[in-house]
Protein backbone atom coordinates (compact mmCIF):
# COMPACT_ATOMS: atom_id res chain seq x y z
CA UNK A 1 0.00 0.00 0.00
CA UNK A 2 3.05 2.35 0.45
CA UNK A 3 4.18 1.89 -2.76
CA UNK A 4 0.97 2.92 -4.07
CA UNK A 5 0.89 5.86 -2.37
CA UNK A 6 4.07 7.21 -3.14
CA UNK A 7 3.15 6.52 -6.74
CA UNK A 8 -0.49 8.53 -6.18
CA UNK A 9 1.21 11.60 -4.41
CA UNK A 10 4.26 11.33 -6.40
CA UNK A 11 1.80 11.52 -9.53
CA UNK A 12 -0.28 14.37 -8.11
CA UNK A 13 2.89 16.40 -7.66
CA UNK A 14 4.57 15.81 -10.94
CA UNK A 15 0.87 16.92 -12.46
CA UNK A 16 0.44 19.83 -10.31
CA UNK A 17 -2.93 19.59 -9.24
CA UNK A 18 -4.05 22.86 -8.34
CA UNK A 19 -4.09 23.87 -4.83
CA UNK A 20 -6.92 26.50 -4.81
CA UNK A 21 -9.18 23.77 -6.47
CA UNK A 22 -11.50 22.01 -3.61
CA UNK A 23 -11.10 19.13 -1.71
CA UNK A 24 -13.09 16.93 -3.58
CA UNK A 25 -11.66 17.91 -6.88
CA UNK A 26 -8.39 17.43 -5.97
CA UNK A 27 -9.61 13.60 -4.29
CA UNK A 28 -11.25 12.95 -7.69
CA UNK A 29 -7.77 13.38 -9.50
CA UNK A 30 -5.88 11.72 -7.34
CA UNK A 31 -8.52 8.63 -8.04
CA UNK A 32 -8.32 8.91 -11.23
CA UNK A 33 -4.32 8.94 -10.73
CA UNK A 34 -4.75 5.61 -8.64
CA UNK A 35 -6.91 4.09 -11.30
CA UNK A 36 -4.67 5.09 -14.42
CA UNK A 37 -1.90 3.22 -11.54
CA UNK A 38 -4.08 0.23 -11.52
CA UNK A 39 -4.58 -0.27 -14.97
CA UNK A 40 -0.87 0.18 -16.07
CA UNK A 41 -0.41 -2.71 -13.61
CA UNK A 42 -3.10 -4.89 -15.39
CA UNK A 43 -1.93 -3.50 -18.63
CA UNK A 44 1.60 -5.50 -18.07
CA UNK A 45 -0.05 -8.89 -16.82
CA UNK A 46 -1.78 -8.92 -20.23
CA UNK A 47 0.43 -11.29 -22.64
CA UNK A 48 1.48 -9.32 -25.41
CA UNK A 49 0.12 -9.76 -28.62
CA UNK A 50 2.70 -11.92 -31.77
CA UNK A 51 3.64 -10.52 -34.45
CA UNK A 52 0.59 -11.24 -37.54
CA UNK A 53 0.58 -10.59 -41.23
CA UNK A 54 -2.09 -9.04 -43.43
CA UNK A 55 -2.78 -9.43 -46.89
CA UNK A 56 -4.07 -7.03 -49.57
CA UNK A 57 -7.78 -8.52 -50.84
CA UNK A 58 -8.59 -5.77 -53.30
CA UNK A 59 -7.08 -2.51 -54.84
CA UNK A 60 -9.39 0.01 -55.97
CA UNK A 61 -8.16 1.66 -59.06
CA UNK A 62 -9.41 4.88 -60.96
CA UNK A 63 -8.23 7.98 -59.07
CA UNK A 64 -5.70 9.73 -61.72
CA UNK A 65 -3.62 11.54 -59.13
CA UNK A 66 -3.27 11.93 -55.38
CA UNK A 67 -5.84 9.94 -52.83
CA UNK A 68 -6.78 12.59 -50.25
CA UNK A 69 -9.39 11.64 -48.34
CA UNK A 70 -11.51 8.29 -47.70
CA UNK A 71 -14.72 6.73 -45.90
CA UNK A 72 -16.08 3.96 -45.00
CA UNK A 73 -20.11 3.68 -45.84
CA UNK A 74 -21.99 1.95 -42.08
CA UNK A 75 -23.05 -1.10 -44.38
CA UNK A 76 -19.74 -2.30 -44.30
CA UNK A 77 -19.20 -2.37 -48.43
CA UNK A 78 -19.22 0.80 -49.74
CA UNK A 79 -16.18 3.33 -49.62
CA UNK A 80 -15.82 6.99 -50.49
CA UNK A 81 -12.49 8.65 -51.36
CA UNK A 82 -11.41 12.20 -53.08
CA UNK A 83 -8.43 12.40 -54.90
CA UNK A 84 -5.91 15.56 -56.03
CA UNK A 85 -7.40 14.95 -59.34
CA UNK A 86 -10.66 16.73 -58.00
CA UNK A 87 -12.96 13.36 -58.12
CA UNK A 88 -14.60 12.03 -55.49
CA UNK A 89 -15.60 8.18 -55.89
CA UNK A 90 -18.35 5.80 -54.48
CA UNK A 91 -16.74 2.30 -54.67
CA UNK A 92 -18.22 -1.26 -53.93
CA UNK A 93 -15.17 -2.48 -51.84
CA UNK A 94 -16.46 -6.23 -52.40
CA UNK A 95 -16.33 -6.22 -56.46
CA UNK A 96 -14.12 -3.31 -56.78
CA UNK A 97 -16.54 -1.79 -58.91
CA UNK A 98 -17.30 2.32 -59.28
CA UNK A 99 -20.89 3.06 -58.19
CA UNK A 100 -20.64 7.38 -58.52
CA UNK A 101 -18.25 9.59 -59.37
CA UNK A 102 -18.51 13.26 -59.18
CA UNK A 103 -15.57 16.04 -60.52
CA UNK A 104 -15.32 18.63 -58.33
CA UNK A 105 -15.18 22.47 -59.45
CA UNK A 106 -11.43 22.73 -58.10
CA UNK A 107 -8.72 20.04 -57.65
CA UNK A 108 -7.64 18.81 -54.24
CA UNK A 109 -10.38 17.36 -52.68
CA UNK A 110 -9.00 16.73 -49.17
CA UNK A 111 -12.25 15.87 -47.03
CA UNK A 112 -14.76 13.62 -47.44
CA UNK A 113 -17.27 11.52 -45.55
CA UNK A 114 -20.33 9.02 -46.11
CA UNK A 115 -23.67 10.28 -44.24
CA UNK A 116 -24.64 7.38 -41.40
CA UNK A 117 -27.39 6.68 -43.37
CA UNK A 118 -25.78 5.69 -46.73
CA UNK A 119 -27.77 7.86 -48.57
CA UNK A 120 -25.54 10.67 -49.06
CA UNK A 121 -22.04 11.66 -49.12
CA UNK A 122 -19.94 15.33 -48.58
CA UNK A 123 -17.07 16.46 -49.53
CA UNK A 124 -14.82 19.57 -50.09
CA UNK A 125 -11.02 21.11 -50.32
CA UNK A 126 -9.69 24.09 -51.78
CA UNK A 127 -13.17 25.63 -52.96
CA UNK A 128 -13.23 26.47 -49.45
CA UNK A 129 -16.70 24.71 -49.41
CA UNK A 130 -18.50 21.65 -48.14
CA UNK A 131 -20.60 19.91 -50.96
CA UNK A 132 -23.09 17.68 -49.87
CA UNK A 133 -24.13 14.54 -52.88
CA UNK A 134 -27.55 12.58 -52.40
CA UNK A 135 -27.18 9.31 -53.77
CA UNK A 136 -29.49 6.68 -55.12
CA UNK A 137 -29.62 3.81 -56.97
CA UNK A 138 -29.37 5.07 -60.06
CA UNK A 139 -25.78 4.67 -61.00
CA UNK A 140 -26.27 6.96 -64.27
CA UNK A 141 -27.91 9.50 -62.69
CA UNK A 142 -26.22 12.99 -62.62
CA UNK A 143 -25.21 13.85 -59.11
CA UNK A 144 -23.43 16.83 -59.63
CA UNK A 145 -27.04 18.26 -60.36
CA UNK A 146 -28.05 17.45 -57.20
CA UNK A 147 -25.43 19.16 -55.21
CA UNK A 148 -26.06 21.04 -52.15
CA UNK A 149 -23.34 23.82 -50.78
CA UNK A 150 -23.84 23.58 -46.85
CA UNK A 151 -20.73 25.50 -45.50
CA UNK A 152 -18.23 27.73 -46.38
CA UNK A 153 -14.71 28.86 -45.11
CA UNK A 154 -12.17 31.45 -45.74
CA UNK A 155 -9.97 29.11 -46.65
CA UNK A 156 -9.78 25.11 -47.50
CA UNK A 157 -11.61 22.55 -46.03
CA UNK A 158 -9.46 20.21 -44.50
CA UNK A 159 -11.93 17.48 -42.75
CA UNK A 160 -15.77 17.16 -42.59
CA UNK A 161 -17.86 14.57 -40.28
CA UNK A 162 -21.57 13.77 -40.69
CA UNK A 163 -23.17 14.04 -37.28
CA UNK A 164 -25.08 10.89 -35.43
CA UNK A 165 -27.52 12.03 -38.25
CA UNK A 166 -27.63 13.11 -41.80
CA UNK A 167 -28.72 16.82 -41.45
CA UNK A 168 -25.92 18.11 -39.80
CA UNK A 169 -22.72 18.04 -40.54
CA UNK A 170 -18.80 19.27 -38.81
CA UNK A 171 -16.21 20.73 -40.73
CA UNK A 172 -13.01 22.05 -40.09
CA UNK A 173 -10.84 24.91 -42.12
CA UNK A 174 -7.34 26.36 -42.75
CA UNK A 175 -8.61 29.21 -41.74
CA UNK A 176 -8.24 27.84 -37.99
CA UNK A 177 -12.08 27.02 -36.68
CA UNK A 178 -14.19 24.31 -37.03
CA UNK A 179 -18.01 24.83 -37.29
CA UNK A 180 -21.27 22.88 -37.28
CA UNK A 181 -23.32 23.14 -40.16
CA UNK A 182 -27.51 22.33 -40.88
CA UNK A 183 -27.74 20.75 -44.16
CA UNK A 184 -30.67 21.21 -45.34
CA UNK A 185 -30.84 25.07 -44.65
CA UNK A 186 -27.04 25.65 -44.78
CA UNK A 187 -26.86 27.69 -41.69
CA UNK A 188 -24.10 27.36 -39.57
CA UNK A 189 -25.40 26.29 -36.22
CA UNK A 190 -21.94 27.00 -33.89
CA UNK A 191 -18.65 27.64 -34.41
CA UNK A 192 -15.48 26.44 -32.39
CA UNK A 193 -12.58 29.64 -32.11
CA UNK A 194 -9.76 28.17 -29.89
CA UNK A 195 -6.61 26.90 -32.61
CA UNK A 196 -3.88 29.34 -33.69
CA UNK A 197 -3.18 27.98 -36.67
CA UNK A 198 -5.05 25.61 -39.21
CA UNK A 199 -7.15 22.90 -38.52
CA UNK A 200 -6.27 19.60 -40.19
CA UNK A 201 -8.40 17.05 -38.71
CA UNK A 202 -11.51 16.29 -36.60
CA UNK A 203 -13.38 12.94 -35.03
CA UNK A 204 -17.03 12.90 -33.79
CA UNK A 205 -17.23 10.94 -30.52
CA UNK A 206 -18.53 7.31 -30.86
CA UNK A 207 -21.78 7.99 -28.59
CA UNK A 208 -24.89 8.15 -30.35
CA UNK A 209 -25.73 10.61 -27.41
CA UNK A 210 -22.48 12.20 -27.45
CA UNK A 211 -21.94 15.84 -27.92
CA UNK A 212 -17.99 16.22 -28.05
CA UNK A 213 -15.26 16.13 -31.11
CA UNK A 214 -11.88 16.40 -31.04
CA UNK A 215 -9.68 18.68 -33.76
CA UNK A 216 -6.30 18.76 -34.20
CA UNK A 217 -3.82 21.48 -35.91
CA UNK A 218 -0.60 23.42 -36.99
CA UNK A 219 -0.70 24.55 -33.91
CA UNK A 220 0.05 21.46 -32.01
CA UNK A 221 -2.88 21.11 -30.29
CA UNK A 222 -5.92 18.77 -29.78
CA UNK A 223 -9.32 20.39 -28.87
CA UNK A 224 -11.63 18.65 -27.10
CA UNK A 225 -15.23 20.64 -27.92
CA UNK A 226 -18.65 20.51 -26.92
CA UNK A 227 -20.70 20.74 -29.89
CA UNK A 228 -23.51 22.53 -27.74
CA UNK A 229 -21.97 25.73 -26.20
CA UNK A 230 -18.92 25.62 -28.72
CA UNK A 231 -16.55 25.48 -26.02
CA UNK A 232 -13.20 23.93 -26.11
CA UNK A 233 -13.45 21.86 -22.85
CA UNK A 234 -10.18 19.89 -22.89
CA UNK A 235 -7.18 20.79 -24.96
CA UNK A 236 -3.52 18.98 -25.05
CA UNK A 237 -0.36 20.50 -26.29
CA UNK A 238 2.55 17.58 -26.05
CA UNK A 239 3.02 16.83 -29.56
CA UNK A 240 6.10 19.22 -31.37
CA UNK A 241 4.61 19.48 -34.51
CA UNK A 242 1.37 19.76 -36.58
CA UNK A 243 -0.97 17.13 -35.99
CA UNK A 244 -2.48 15.33 -39.12
CA UNK A 245 -4.77 12.96 -37.73
CA UNK A 246 -7.35 11.91 -34.59
CA UNK A 247 -9.39 9.89 -34.01
CA UNK A 248 -11.42 8.51 -30.47
CA UNK A 249 -11.25 5.31 -29.36
CA UNK A 250 -14.26 2.97 -29.70
CA UNK A 251 -15.09 3.15 -25.75
CA UNK A 252 -15.29 7.19 -26.26
CA UNK A 253 -12.79 7.77 -23.41
CA UNK A 254 -9.81 8.49 -24.81
CA UNK A 255 -8.19 9.85 -28.27
CA UNK A 256 -5.00 9.38 -30.27
CA UNK A 257 -3.25 11.54 -32.18
CA UNK A 258 -0.51 11.34 -35.57
CA UNK A 259 1.75 13.89 -36.12
CA UNK A 260 4.92 15.40 -38.07
CA UNK A 261 6.79 14.31 -35.09
CA UNK A 262 7.04 11.13 -35.44
CA UNK A 263 4.91 9.93 -32.88
CA UNK A 264 1.33 8.77 -32.22
CA UNK A 265 -0.36 9.62 -28.68
CA UNK A 266 -2.97 8.57 -26.37
CA UNK A 267 -4.88 11.06 -24.31
CA UNK A 268 -7.45 10.17 -21.78
CA UNK A 269 -10.41 11.93 -20.90
CA UNK A 270 -11.11 11.09 -17.91
CA UNK A 271 -7.42 11.48 -16.26
CA UNK A 272 -6.96 15.08 -18.93
CA UNK A 273 -3.38 13.94 -19.66
CA UNK A 274 -1.42 11.89 -21.80
CA UNK A 275 -1.23 8.55 -21.53
CA UNK A 276 0.61 7.21 -23.87
CA UNK A 277 3.13 8.00 -26.76
CA UNK A 278 3.81 5.32 -29.91
CA UNK A 279 7.46 5.75 -31.25
CA UNK A 280 10.86 4.66 -32.13
CA UNK A 281 13.90 5.63 -32.41
CA UNK A 282 14.18 4.41 -35.83
CA UNK A 283 10.82 6.33 -36.97
CA UNK A 284 11.45 9.85 -38.40
CA UNK A 285 8.69 10.33 -40.49
CA UNK A 286 5.91 12.24 -39.86
CA UNK A 287 2.45 10.31 -39.22
CA UNK A 288 -0.13 11.32 -41.46
CA UNK A 289 -3.49 8.83 -40.63
CA UNK A 290 -4.40 7.47 -37.29
CA UNK A 291 -6.85 4.53 -36.17
CA UNK A 292 -8.39 1.93 -33.85
CA UNK A 293 -9.28 -1.68 -34.22
CA UNK A 294 -12.57 -2.81 -32.89
CA UNK A 295 -11.54 -3.28 -29.54
CA UNK A 296 -9.36 -1.04 -29.19
CA UNK A 297 -6.18 -2.70 -28.68
CA UNK A 298 -4.63 -2.09 -31.91
CA UNK A 299 -3.70 0.99 -33.04
CA UNK A 300 -3.03 1.63 -37.09
CA UNK A 301 -0.25 4.42 -37.83
CA UNK A 302 0.39 5.90 -41.82
CA UNK A 303 3.52 7.36 -41.96
CA UNK A 304 4.90 9.74 -44.41
CA UNK A 305 7.83 6.97 -44.65
CA UNK A 306 5.96 4.59 -46.99
CA UNK A 307 4.61 1.99 -44.19
CA UNK A 308 1.85 1.41 -41.90
CA UNK A 309 2.79 0.58 -38.43
CA UNK A 310 0.58 -1.20 -36.30
CA UNK A 311 1.07 -0.68 -32.34
CA UNK A 312 -0.25 -2.34 -29.25
CA UNK A 313 -2.15 0.03 -27.74
CA UNK A 314 -1.92 -1.57 -23.96
CA UNK A 315 2.02 -2.66 -24.15
CA UNK A 316 3.18 0.08 -26.62
CA UNK A 317 5.11 -1.89 -28.60
CA UNK A 318 4.85 -2.01 -32.57
CA UNK A 319 3.54 -5.78 -33.40
CA UNK A 320 3.40 -5.15 -37.23
CA UNK A 321 4.76 -3.18 -40.03
CA UNK A 322 3.52 -2.96 -43.53
CA UNK A 323 6.10 -2.61 -46.53
CA UNK A 324 6.20 -2.03 -49.87
CA UNK A 325 4.27 0.74 -50.74
CA UNK A 326 5.97 3.65 -53.32
CA UNK A 327 4.74 7.03 -51.55
CA UNK A 328 3.59 8.04 -47.90
CA UNK A 329 -0.08 6.96 -46.78
CA UNK A 330 -2.07 9.70 -46.91
CA UNK A 331 -5.39 8.18 -44.92
CA UNK A 332 -6.00 4.88 -43.40
CA UNK A 333 -9.63 3.80 -41.94
CA UNK A 334 -10.88 0.47 -40.17
CA UNK A 335 -13.99 -0.75 -41.50
CA UNK A 336 -17.11 -0.46 -39.26
CA UNK A 337 -17.31 -4.44 -38.33
CA UNK A 338 -13.21 -3.77 -37.75
CA UNK A 339 -13.06 -6.98 -40.05
CA UNK A 340 -10.65 -4.87 -42.61
CA UNK A 341 -9.04 -1.78 -42.97
CA UNK A 342 -8.29 0.53 -46.24
CA UNK A 343 -5.64 2.44 -46.82
CA UNK A 344 -4.65 5.13 -49.67
CA UNK A 345 -1.26 4.99 -51.49
CA UNK A 346 0.34 7.38 -53.63
CA UNK A 347 2.23 6.86 -56.15
CA UNK A 348 5.52 7.70 -56.92
CA UNK A 349 4.89 8.71 -61.00
CA UNK A 350 2.13 11.05 -59.82
CA UNK A 351 0.07 9.18 -62.03
CA UNK A 352 -2.99 7.32 -60.34
CA UNK A 353 -3.47 6.31 -56.43
CA UNK A 354 -4.93 3.21 -55.29
CA UNK A 355 -7.20 2.24 -52.11
CA UNK A 356 -6.24 -1.08 -50.69
CA UNK A 357 -8.62 -3.52 -48.62
CA UNK A 358 -6.82 -5.43 -46.18
CA UNK A 359 -8.49 -8.11 -43.79
CA UNK A 360 -7.51 -7.75 -39.93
Amino acid sequence: MATRERFIFRSASHYDIPRNKSVFTRICVILVLFICYYMHQVAEKIEALGQFVMKTRRTLKGHGNKVLCMDWCKDKRRIVSSSQDGKVIVWDAFTTNKEHAVTMPCTWVMACAYAPSGCAVACGGLDNKCSVYPLSLDKNENLAAKKKSVAMHTNYLSACCFTNSDMQILTSSGDGTCALWDVESGQMLQSFHGHAADVLCLDLAPSETGNTFVSGGCDKKACVWDMRTGQCIQSFETHESDINSVRYYPSGDAFASGSDDATCRLYDLRADREVAIYSKESIIFGTSSVDFSLSGRLLFGGYNDYTINVWDVLKGTRVSILFGHENRVSTLRVSPDGTAFSYARLLVNWSGSHSVITPL
